[in-house]
């Protein structure tokens, strides 16, 4: 596997007279929905086949303890835009739609400022303002949904939504300008459910045609934390949301079960082999040396566990992501290093732009990642992290609380 090299990357302010290109790095962001970190090769799972990923952290950091601060996909995709927490950037009585202000100045829009070239392809779905334009806040954009996952192309053929945004980025990557950085923005909205269709037999999560066929012959191993009596537990007002609900929709019987997740299994190799494009991509371009990769995603998933589906709610198996940090400049004892350090998806924005050496706002509530990935965790770095959920509140109970390392506090 080839092994990217060490760039280098001059710390400190940018000032209008802008450091030279090759010494700040290109960053690709490749976010994912809907995904625990039970369904990568690098955190444990020995079925899904994920080589690239695996390989991003091999060379790189792997954060055991990654969460986010509210487990569902748009106010999670808004916090990273504007490095804020949901109750913070959220206009009063409608908590979820972003306040003008909170998002007037996108993260993107500090790298634009200071000479980077900015992309974003992909599954948007962040609740902003009236009349807000979001592409007014990259260099290009192109959102790209599902419903349906395959799309229709010119000449009449389907092209999938995870190979759709990647062919977008690859060509961002072939028109680069030399004498110019970029941060580029990859959004998946796999591994999200194609919930309008529950057909039996068919797997609710429709995965690119190049892993047709995977994962058939094996037997998937039941939830971790499906036994009935965890599900009994449970609080009342937990038993008849929608997570139980959905629960019947995937999860509930064998068959179910083997159909569906062997269809997710697809999608997260589906995502990889993508992924694996885009790094060919830079290194046939000569751009390998200096770009940073991010993974993560903007929330868990139950599968089942707890005898419940989706995420909304305090339990690890909503809250907990993968995250995983490549960045090329970092000495070779640092790679392949686990951290414990509790990340938040709140910490993902700083730490971009400390890496493009872009001053971090005061209004910033994440801290960068950066000393993490190239050194070591900072002697204050926190020890317990804020989570709340307060969407579709009619239909899934709010609550807000801390995490640390063994306990929860959630009211």
């Amino acid at each position: 596997m080839h092994r990217f090299c060490v760039a280098v990357l001059l710390f400190g302010l940018v000032t209008t007279d802008f450091v030279q290109a090759e010494q700040r790095p290109n960053v690709i962001f490749f976010f994912t929905d809907y995904q625990t970190t039970s369904t990568i090769g690098c955190y444990g799972n020995e079925v899904v086949q994920t080589p690239n990923i695996d390989m991003l952290a091999r060379e790189g950091t792997r954060f055991r303890n990654a969460f986010v601060s509210h487990s569902i996909c748009w106010v999670s995709r808004t916090t990273v835009l504007s490095g804020l927490t949901g109750r913070t950037y959220g206009t009063p009585g409608r908590h979820d739609v972003a306040k003008p202000e909170a998002v007037e100045t996108l993260y993107t829009d500090l790298l634009r400022e200071q000479g980077y070239r900015t992309g974003f392809f992909g599954k948007w779905h962040a609740k902003m303002p009236k009349g807000y334009r979001q592409q007014d806040h990259f260099d290009e954009f192109e959102a790209i949904g599902r419903n349906p996952f395959y799309k229709k192309q010119p000449d009449g053929s389907l092209r999938h939504e995870t190979e759709l945004i990647v062919d977008r980025g690859i060509d961002f990557i072939k028109r680069q300008p030399k004498d110019q950085p970029f941060a580029l923005n990859l959004w998946f909205n796999a591994c999200h459910a194609e919930d309008s269709d529950r057909r039996p037999g068919i797997g609710h999560f429709p995965w690119p045609r190049t892993t047709d066929g995977m994962y058939e012959d094996i037997q998937i191993a039941p939830p971790r934390l499906g036994d009935q009596a965890i599900f009994d537990e449970l609080p009342g007002f937990l038993k008849t949301t929608i997570n139980r609900e959905r629960y019947f929709w995937r999860w509930n019987t064998e068959e179910k079960y083997q159909t569906n997740v062997r269809a997710y299994y697809r999608m997260v190799t589906g995502i990889d082999q993508s992924i694996g494009r885009v790094l060919e991509t830079l290194r046939e371009a000569g751009l390998d040396e200096n770009t940073i990769i991010v993974y993560s995603a903007d929330n868990g998933y139950y599968m089942g566990n707890r005898g419940l589906a989706g995420k909304w709610s305090h339990y690890d198996d909503a809250l907990r992501v993968p995250m995983i940090i490549f960045d090329p400049r970092v000495d070779p004892s640092h790679r392949g290093q686990v951290s414990e350090a509790i990340a938040l998806n709140l910490d993902l924005p700083a730490t971009i732009l400390d890496w493009a050496g872009v001053e971090v706002p005061d209004r910033y509530q994440g801290r960068s990642l950066m000393p993490i990935v190239s050194d070591r965790k900072p002697s204050d770095w926190r020890e317990e992290s804020f989570h709340e959920h307060f969407a579709v509140r009619n239909r899934i109970p709010a609550r807000d609380g801390s995490r640390k390392t063994r306990f929860k506090s959630v009211r």
